[in-house]
């Protein structure tokens, strides 16, 4: 085998990897919140669907990249190659970091300061 055809099949193995990800993750993810609905918590049956397929989303994503990354280093190594590698990884990490955020309800440089203070905070008093 040569090193373009491992090459290949390293790459096949990552989309694979991400694709699984995002479809066994989000099957998971529907089949709990089902069992949720089934138990009568709908509310929370929603809110963790949406959490667990946008995590399911993040890290199919983030394999998606690396499978970029590797065929573009090791086996397309041309300047428009870099270009079109330079354009996904950045639409994705726009994705990834807009899911985040839909999913945290903070951007990442703020979930520090808001970790502290919720856990600091006394509840506050009923009068």
């Amino acid at each position: 085998m040569t090193f373009d055809g491992a090459m290949d099949t390293v790459v096949m193995a990552f989309e694979i990897a991400g694709v699984a990800v995002l479809a066994v993750g989000s099957a998971i993810a529907l089949v709990t919140g089902a069992v949720l609905v089934a138990r009568g918590e709908r509310d929370g049956a929603y809110a963790s669907v949406r959490r667990n397929v946008g995590r399911s989303i993040l890290l199919g994503l983030e394999i998606l990249i690396i499978a970029d990354i590797v065929k573009t280093i090791t086996i397309d190594s041309t300047l428009e190659s870099a270009l079109i590698l330079g354009i996904i990884v950045a639409v994705r990490t726009f994705l990834s970091f807009s899911i985040e955020i839909e999913l945290e309800g903070v951007p990442p440089w703020r979930r520090r300061d808001r970790a502290p203070a919720l856990a600091t905070e006394p509840p506050p008093a009923l009068d």
